[in-house]
């Protein structure tokens, strides 16, 4: 083989190459990513939204600050700004199962609804459908059309209702939007959660810590129980031989089914909410939505025709554009545990609605 001088030379660059040490490129270690909500005591402005109305029950416009009186543990505050305008960002969650399979075709109709309630306030909306799974139809918008059609293409799934989960969703996706905007979230779903990993607890403190206020539009249990498709029957695993029947009676399938195959009943449970916080055991509630409504100063509604979820969700928009954002830093920081709001209003007659109050630990000033 005859090498050339200039072949020579790059075989030698070639063997000085590699004689040196070489540097081995790592990639920076990613930092595990924590989904979770850890909740921090400290709390520095608490939005307290306040609704105002008369003995006919209509809202009362044209009232300022100086109006309200404001009560944190029954400790007068100063309110430091009362927000008459902050652009709407909401988070509409729709159930979307196959126990409410019947009744999706009035929830489809609704998307044309929420132009005037947010288009025309430089608001924006986003919509979110689940089942045993989360699914984001639309992300936030302020386009009419995509948001009809975020609605109009939502379909049943599984008969499970992850509800907690999805509220859960639903409140980081609006915690991710500028601190300058209101935060609602509007729930179109059953009353009872039926799948979700997350806890009770979590949900609620991310409404809580986020700000946000949760409406509740209520699917009627009885009516979808009524409409829902019927479920593949399954064999029951247990042989009817097995099961323990009372003296005399005919082991059958049939008899069996009649005397095992009851529906369980729930017990009713009305915590409060520093047991959420502080229970050592697992607390079930058979109403979350109740739970988040009140909590954050929102507001359940119930329907059954299309007439009543039109009606419904007109009233929330109202209420919204209605409301006063009276804000406060609380001089009490150190009264660890729930913290009660009061709001008054100087004027006879006048009824006041307000979240009814939230959680922070102790903390010095």
């Amino acid at each position: 083989m005859c090498v050339t001088p200039r072949l020579a030379a790059l075989f030698t660059c070639v063997a000085l190459f590699a004689q040196q040490p070489q540097t081995k490129v790592t990639k920076p270690p990613v930092e595990p990513v924590d989904d979770t909500v850890t909740f921090r005591g400290r709390v520095n402005i608490v939005i307290a939204p306040t609704t105002v109305t008369d003995t006919q029950g209509q809202n009362v416009p044209g009232l300022s600050t100086a109006d309200f009186k404001l009560y944190d543990n029954d400790k007068l505050q100063k309110i430091e700004q009362d927000i008459t305008f902050q652009p709407l960002s909401i988070v509409v969650v729709v159930q979307a199962n196959g126990k409410v399979d019947g009744i999706l075709p009035k929830i489809r109709k609704i998307g044309n609804l929420f132009e005037p309630l947010v288009i025309g306030d430089a608001g924006e909306l986003a919509v979110i459908s689940f089942d045993h799974q989360i699914k984001v139809n639309q992300d936030f918008t302020n386009d009419p059309v995509k948001i009809r059609t975020a609605f109009e293409n939502i379909k049943a799934g599984s008969n499970t209702s992850a509800l907690i989960d999805a509220v859960t969703v639903g409140s980081r996706m609006l915690n991710r939007r500028p601190k300058n905007r209101r935060k609602v979230l509007l729930l179109i779903a059953e009353t009872r959660d039926g799948g979700s990993e997350g806890k009770l607890r979590e949900a609620v403190t991310n409404l809580d810590i986020y700000n946000i206020s949760l409406y509740s539009v209520n699917i009627n249990h009885m009516v979808s129980s009524l409409t829902q498709k019927p479920a593949y029957s399954r064999p029951d695993p247990i042989p009817a031989t097995a099961r323990h029947m009372p003296n005399g009676a005919a082991v059958t399938p049939e008899t069996v089914a009649s005397m095992h195959a009851v529906e369980g009943q729930q017990m009713n449970f009305a915590p409060l909410i520093k047991e959420l916080y502080i229970g050592v055991k697992a607390i079930f509630i058979d109403n979350p939505v109740e739970v988040f409504t009140k909590y954050t100063g929102g507001k359940e509604y119930n329907f059954v025709t299309q007439r009543d979820l039109e009606r419904a969700i007109s009233d929330i928009g109202d209420r919204l554009h209605a409301e006063y954002l009276l804000s406060y830093n609380p001089n009490n920081k150190m009264e660890g545990g729930y913290h009660t709001i009061r709001v008054e209003v100087g004027r006879y007659g006048m009824r006041v609605a307000t979240r009814p109050g939230y959680w922070m630990a102790a903390v010095p000033e």
